[in-house]
């Protein structure tokens, strides 16, 4: 790993959240709400204002994570999910250009899979995914111990793949609860843990379909353990049974047996996983 210190900035729904990896250790997290409707220009100022805060004279390098498309060889990002005015930014050159340090930019579900493989239950795996299940399905993989992005880090889009009427981030995402039943995810899981059986089976449901979403990851990739993160995670023991039930109808039963599917349990993952970017870690934009 690089010495000194590693600036990761997450840039998240409603928030640019940032911290300082120093050694191993995650210092000075700082947080700003995100004005993600005002132009391209004053969201950069509010980039800066974060990473003025957290920079310090041992600082080596930046990293950042976005809910786009980024072109790798260029730092270029576009059409950042929740930053309309970012359509096509040139963000490495522009960072660089202000701090003089290195920067290196991702898609937010990879910077989650960095994280968790150097700080978190992915430490040590040789092949894994990242699922993000928030307001949407992502994930980051690493394979042979090497992140795989894609040439616009765009690999691994499994929410996006055809699925019933519709497609699998449809019905394996924070979104089914609103698209399926029309309730808010948190009032179903409010109601589900308190005991109320509509409010259950709701959650018995979205472990099938979360099931059928991880099985076509296992034709994909046999990994050999999948990280659940995101806002829907957190309700795992509600869904955990038939998620499992429908893994195993895996036609090849030893890699569903072999399966391992953990829930994060890191804070601050795209922060971490941001800075991890400049980590002794090859990225694969191709498949060779």
């Amino acid at each position: 790993m690089k010495q000194g210190s590693i600036i990761g900035l997450d840039l998240g729904g409603t928030n640019i959240r940032g911290g300082r990896i120093e050694d191993t250790a995650l210092e000075g997290v700082l947080s700003k709400k995100l004005t993600a409707h005002h132009d391209a220009n004053e969201v950069l100022q509010q980039l800066f204002d974060i990473t003025d805060a957290l920079i310090t004279p041992p600082t080596t390098a930046i990293g950042i994570g976005v809910p786009g498309l980024v072109d790798l060889k260029t730092g270029t990002v576009f059409d950042v999910v929740n930053i309309p005015s970012w359509k096509k930014i040139a963000l490495q050159q522009i960072m660089e250009e202000r701090y003089h340090l290195p920067v290196l930019i991702n898609n937010d579900a990879n910077c989650f899979a960095l994280g968790e493989y150097y700080f978190g239950k992915g430490r040590g795996a040789g092949s894994m995914v990242g699922l993000t299940i928030g307001t949407g399905l992502g994930s980051g993989l690493i394979l042979n111990k090497q992140l795989f992005t894609g040439s616009h880090c765009g690999a691994g889009e499994f929410g996006m793949i055809p699925y019933m009427d519709q497609c699998i981030e449809y019905y394996a995402s924070g979104q089914f609860f609103r698209n399926v039943y029309g309730i808010e995810g948190e009032v179903a899981f409010q109601r589900a843990l308190n005991g109320v059986t509509e409010a259950i089976d709701i959650y018995a449901v979205f472990g099938t379909h979360l099931g059928n979403a991880i099985k076509t990851i296992l034709f994909a990739l046999d990994v050999e353990l999948i990280i659940l993160g995101g806002s829907v995670s957190k309700a795992f023991t509600l869904f955990e049974k038939t998620m499992w039930n429908s893994i195993m109808e895996f036609p090849y039963k030893e890699t569903a047996n072999s399966l391992k599917i953990e829930v994060s349990d890191l804070e601050n993952s795209g922060i971490v996983g941001a800075a991890a970017l400049h980590y002794n870690l090859n990225v694969i934009e191709h498949s060779s």
